[in-house]
């Protein structure tokens, strides 16, 4: 039985650690997107007014047999409420418009003929009170709670902040990212010609768009060399500047990996070392002196990517304030391996089948360096330890790229 901390408990672990970003007042035109941090009260009723359904008449059904009108004014939306007084009169109305005082019901203009100033209802045609009309208040009262903290800001909430006079917004504020990359061989991308022993680097670029992605759109990339001392020294700079540190590379147990020894020396507290998984098994994460959260990533580009939207991305998403919801599940259109030991983490391609479900099907990494096929996958999927194969038709969590 492994000692590491299961996927489950390290997941435990980082969420309890930490800390809630920062609210910021934004204007309401700059808020889709961003997680809402305040409560929203409805400002009135709505409807605020008995409402108009169908451009057509409004009249009243005093006397239910009537079936032919003389027009007693009109009542376009936007208007001050009309009066009709008289139940042998209609009020020309419009959708949106008020009910005019005195009418409990509105007839399509569909279902009506319409000769000078008279109008009669189709043959057929039975009017019902209250027909085609949106009560007052019948979708929310003054004072209901429409919106709570923890929400991303998408179409629907813009559409009923605005509707309720929310000009300015409180949201989460985005923090401040530093993205570092970690080695000796690594070059820039558009180094050319590579030098004997020399890649590209990658992983930073593929996390600061995941980042993104998500929101987190104030992110910097850097790189250090694998030496100790300008690890430390790069590092204490951007703790002094930076909310969220992201490392990739150099947290291993190698005899140059010198991450989390520059961490330690800096005062940051780890909370984990090294996870039950696979790939991603070396993953650092910890917490600074000023509640800086760092992870620290493996080097290695599908463990740096799986590790990002297991628990980077959760991770920083809770400190924003935003509400967790479960992990998508997928059933396995083909059985994948697994681990006796550790939970696996397999890339699929995710489609549904004849029956609706949505199937995924395993294209698993070679090694957890070779990343040349995720970009054919939409995300990983998680299986338990088992001694044997997950079958096809197993049900897993799905954590998108």
């Amino acid at each position: 039985m492994s000692e590491l901390p299961s996927v489950t408990e390290a997941e435990q672990r980082i969420r309890a650690s930490l800390p809630l970003f920062a609210t910021e007042r934004v204007p309401l035109d700059a808020a889709a997107g961003r997680v809402l941090r305040q409560h929203v009260l409805a400002e009135c009723d709505q409807p605020p007014f008995d409402r108009v359904m169908m451009d057509g008449i409004a009249i009243t059904l005093a006397d239910a047999a009537r079936r032919d009108f003389t027009v007693a004014g009109r009542q376009m939306a936007g208007m001050a409420g009309q009066v009709l007084a008289d139940s042998a009169g209609c009020i020309e109305v419009t959708t949106g418009a008020m009910v005019p005082v005195g009418c409990d019901c509105v007839v399509p203009v569909e279902q009506t003929v319409r000769e000078g100033d008279h109008v009669r209802l189709v043959d057929g045609w039975v009017p019902a009170a209250r027909q085609f009309i949106h009560p007052r208040g019948s979708d929310c009262r003054q004072g209901d709670r429409l919106l709570a903290p923890g929400v991303r800001l998408r179409a629907p909430e813009l559409a009923v902040l605005a509707a309720n006079g929310v000009a300015e917004v409180e949201v989460a504020a985005v923090p401040k990212v530093a993205i570092i990359a970690t080695g000796d061989e690594l070059a820039e991308v558009e180094q050319q010609p590579l030098a004997d022993g020399q890649i590209r680097r990658s992983n930073d670029r593929a996390l600061a768009a995941a980042l993104r992605d998500r929101g987190f759109v104030d992110v910097q990339l850097t790189r250090v060399p694998d030496d100790l001392a300008a690890t430390t020294a790069r590092l204490a700079e951007l703790l002094a500047t930076c909310q969220v540190l992201v490392l990739s590379g150099g947290v291993s147990v190698g005899q140059r990996d010198f991450v989390p020894e520059a961490l330690r020396a800096l005062g940051v507290d780890k909370v984990l070392h090294r996870i039950a998984q696979r790939p991603g098994k070396p993953m650092w994460f910890g917490i600074g002196p000023r509640g800086q959260v760092v992870f620290a990533l493996p080097g290695n580009p599908v463990s740096a990517l799986v590790c990002a939207v297991r628990y980077l991305l959760p991770a920083l998403e809770q400190a924003m304030g935003l509400t967790s919801r479960p992990a998508e599940r997928v059933v396995l259109a083909a059985p994948a391996g697994t681990s006796p030991a550790l939970t696996c983490f397999v890339p699929v391609r995710v489609h549904h089948d004849d029956a609706g479900r949505a199937a995924a099907t395993p294209v698993p990494a070679p090694t957890s360096g070779d990343f040349s096929a995720l970009p054919h996958t939409d995300g990983v999927v998680e299986l338990a330890p088992s001694d044997h194969a997950a079958p096809a038709g197993t049900v897993a969590p799905l954590y998108r790229w």
